[in-house]
């Protein structure tokens, strides 16, 4: 029954057994075999939270045993000291208790502390919360307004500060990017978005949701007897030497309330433009329209696509002591120091456009306006373009290319358009394939075709770029699953771009025939322009990403290409 790969040697665990099974219980071999029993040298990385819940925690720190895996009925425990007799009838209650039968392995302190360590999962930490209720009922919708304030005392103290705290470190620990805590009929459900999915992690009793939601008020200095509006708010911890801002913003719903928290990783969010996905003839656009001294470059595409990380990514580059750079944002993501960055609040009016009028007279080199959002802000940006600033700014549309006509619904000249735009990037995420597990795969012949059809047209110039050579046979990847990345085979993302340069020839589509989307595809044609969907083919055959990822982000362009083929 011993698991080679956790221990050493060949000695077998001892057996503790509950007596209603037919198994021998194997518990008086102190003195003879205790040089026998298989030790556990390494602590698993991830033990599931229902194998080492099993023993309490302050009964693991009494007796030094803890469960670290399950299979079946067979579960295994690290012991410090086998000969414990204290520790051994704790194993038989366990074993009684639980109807299981246990394999124990020898551990070493540093072994038995790195199991112990994983005891601050939510999990616990909602146990805690679950039995403090049960002696005190901390949440009444008809709660005066005194007895809000005690109840923020209590919050303070109560287990339910742990149980935020867990949930918080879990989410930073596993790299998601937001919590949900949301209500539902009977419960209340915790997610975390990982690489932009989301993914369960906790499901809490009813009565716990709205003091966990409370406490969190507390933290970003909310309201937390108004449950009728939105609210949004901030607040910042340190974790392993480093500081972490959580953006939050509450939400009405028809079963109480919802809770979004943004995690603003300041060392994650500050990566280079390439480590983003930039290669080949678009990175040398950007960087060429980087070196223009006014114009506005453009990103587009949904919320959540990373338009900002770019952003962050190319002012980090004109970030130097010369340049005053400005940005008007809602909210801010990242504090970068060095820009000057200035929060937007429409509720006091404090809008893009007024701030851009006023940002205007702070003698800025380059601005960034977090999104155009309306035909006001839209003119003033591309004023601002026009007399000797370098504009950054984001708008939703699917293409680059339909950014122009989007601006020009916004009742923006074509010619002042035409004269201030440098380039237009459009960008989705993909998740990039695991290093660690990443292994070749087949596919279909159908679906080699559908891509061989997409990137014949690239040029040998564009493929050397990506250092890619097709006279080679083309090979797949994908991750088959492991630890680094919970089993998924996808871990960390990265974008893939479409950046169109404004030539003159665009320029002249843009003036004379309205920024007509059918001319301009044919100019970018034309010109060798990467699409999104060819930018993702080619990064899928350098072992970045799958065919499912780009297929996704580009909404089943790929499989529905080969379906109908």
């Amino acid at each position: 029954m011993q698991n080679k790969s956790l221990s050493s040697g060949q000695a077998s665990p001892i057996a503790v057994s509950n007596e209603n099974k037919k198994t021998k219980s194997n518990i008086n071999i102190y003195s003879e075999e205790y040089k026998k029993i298989a030790s556990l040298s390494k602590a698993p990385k991830k033990i599931k939270d229902d194998v080492i819940s099993l023993i309490p925690k302050e009964v693991s720190e009494k007796y030094k045993l803890a469960a670290f895996e399950r299979v079946g009925d067979l579960v295994k425990i690290a012991m410090v000291n086998p000969k414990d007799m204290g520790a051994l009838n704790a194993l038989r209650f366990v074993a009684e208790k639980e109807n299981i039968e246990l394999d124990v392995y020898l551990a070493n302190e540093e072994v038995f502390r790195n199991i112990i360590d994983q005891y601050g999962s939510p999990a616990e930490a909602l146990k805690e919360a679950v039995k403090s209720f049960k002696q005190e009922v901390i949440f009444d919708e008809k709660d005066s307004l005194e007895k809000n304030e005690k109840q923020a005392e209590f919050l303070k103290d109560a287990p339910v500060t742990k149980l935020v705290e867990v949930i918080v470190g879990h989410a930073v620990e596993g790299n998601a990017s937001d919590i949900h805590i949301e209500p539902m009929d009977k419960d209340y459900r915790v997610r975390f978005r990982v690489d932009g999915i989301l993914h369960v992690s906790l499901i809490m009793p009813k009565e716990i949701g709205p003091a966990v939601i409370s406490r969190i008020k507390i933290l970003a200095n909310l309201k937390i007897d108004e449950k009728r509006k939105p609210q949004d708010g901030r607040f910042r911890i340190t974790t392993e030497g480093k500081e972490i801002d959580f953006r939050v913003s509450t939400l009405p719903v028809i079963s109480g309330e919802k809770v979004v928290m943004r995690i603003l990783d300041k060392d994650q969010g500050l990566a280079n433009i390439e480590a983003l996905g930039l290669f080949g003839t678009a990175l040398e656009n950007v960087k060429k329209a980087l070196k223009e001294t006014y114009g506005m470059i453009l990103f587009t595409g949904p919320t959540g696509s990373g338009k900002s990380t770019s952003l962050y990514a190319l002012l980090k580059i004109l970030n130097i002591e010369e340049r005053n750079i400005i940005t008007l944002e809602d909210p801010i993501e990242y504090n970068i120091e060095g820009l000057n960055q200035s929060q937007i609040k429409p509720e006091i009016g404090y809008t893009f456009a007024s701030g851009l009028r006023t940002i205007l007279r702070q003698d800025p080199n380059v601005i960034m306006v977090g999104e155009i959002r309306d035909s006001e802000t839209a003119e003033l940006a591309v004023h601002a373009a026009l007399t000797g600033h370098l504009m950054f700014s984001t708008l939703h549309t699917n293409t680059a290319i339909g950014a122009i006509p989007r601006l020009i619904d916004m009742q923006i000249e074509p010619f002042l358009l035409a004269s201030s735009f440098r380039i237009v990037v459009a960008q989705r995420l993909v998740r990039k394939i695991c290093e660690n597990c990443k292994e070749e795969k087949k596919v279909p012949e159908s679906i080699k075709k559908v891509i061989e059809q997409e990137i014949k047209n690239i040029s040998q110039d564009e493929l050397k770029k990506y250092g890619i050579d097709l006279v080679k046979e083309i090979k797949f990847y994908h991750g088959k699953g492991c630890d680094k990345c919970n089993g998924t085979g996808l871990r960390g993302r990265l974008a893939i771009y479409e950046a169109v340069p404004i030539n003159e020839n665009i320029k002249n589509i843009i003036t004379e025939s309205k920024g007509s989307e059918d001319l301009i595809n044919k100019e970018r044609e034309t010109l060798g322009i990467l699409t999104i969907k060819q930018d993702g083919i080619l990064k899928i055959i350098k072992g970045l990403t799958t065919i499912e990822e780009v297929d996704r982000a580009t909404e089943g362009s790929i499989i529905l290409e080969e379906e109908n083929s």
